[in-house]
């Protein structure tokens, strides 16, 4: 993504004092058409994973401003957990942009990027992310941050594309999406 203006963006864990911001995200319509459930069990489940081993909550600020949601999980440490063909060490994504006046601006692919590019440095070997295939904004997003579909699933959510982008330290062509 040369010649973009360079955004700074930080990923802070979610704290007790996030969930009324992340209830309102939920209740916008670009959030609440593709993100699974009704506001009120997505909200459950997000509390929820504040204590859990195998998902990680995140606020993605821009500068000084919490601007969306980011979670990684670790499809292994979840009993029957529909992932588990990933190599281990994978890591699943969901994200959202909750502020409305900030989608369509190219935040997704940066903030992709540079969230995966992290994760990279911390050794994990590939992210997976699985959006619906219907959600063309999103699908875009993915491609653009260097995310490569090579599935397409049924889950529990509905019609799941998926996707990947391999760790290039780690990965070799015989472990790469194709």
């Amino acid at each position: 993504m040369p010649n973009e203006p360079h955004y700074h963006y930080r990923f802070i864990p979610v704290e007790p004092r996030h969930l009324n911001m992340i209830m309102e995200w939920l209740a916008e319509p670009h959030v609440a058409k593709w993100w699974g459930k009704s506001p009120d069990e997505e909200m459950a489940l997000i509390m929820e994973s504040m204590d859990s081993v195998s998902v990680e909550p995140f606020i993605i600020m821009l500068g000084d401003e919490a601007i969306g949601y980011l979670q990684t999980y670790d499809p292994h440490l979840e009993d029957d957990h529909p992932y588990q063909d990933q190599p281990t060490g994978t890591l699943g994504l969901d994200q959202f942009i909750g502020e409305p006046d900030l989608i369509g601006q190219g935040h997704g692919p940066r903030l992709l990027d540079e969230f995966v590019s992290l994760l990279f440095e911390e050794g994990v070997p590939r992210v997976i992310v699985d959006p619906d295939p219907a959600n063309a904004h999103a699908v875009k997003a993915y491609k653009k941050a260097g995310f490569i579909a090579f599935d397409t699933r049924t889950t529990i959510y509905g019609p799941a594309l998926m996707m990947a982008r391999d760790n290039p330290e780690l990965s070799s062509d015989e472990t790469r999406i194709q």
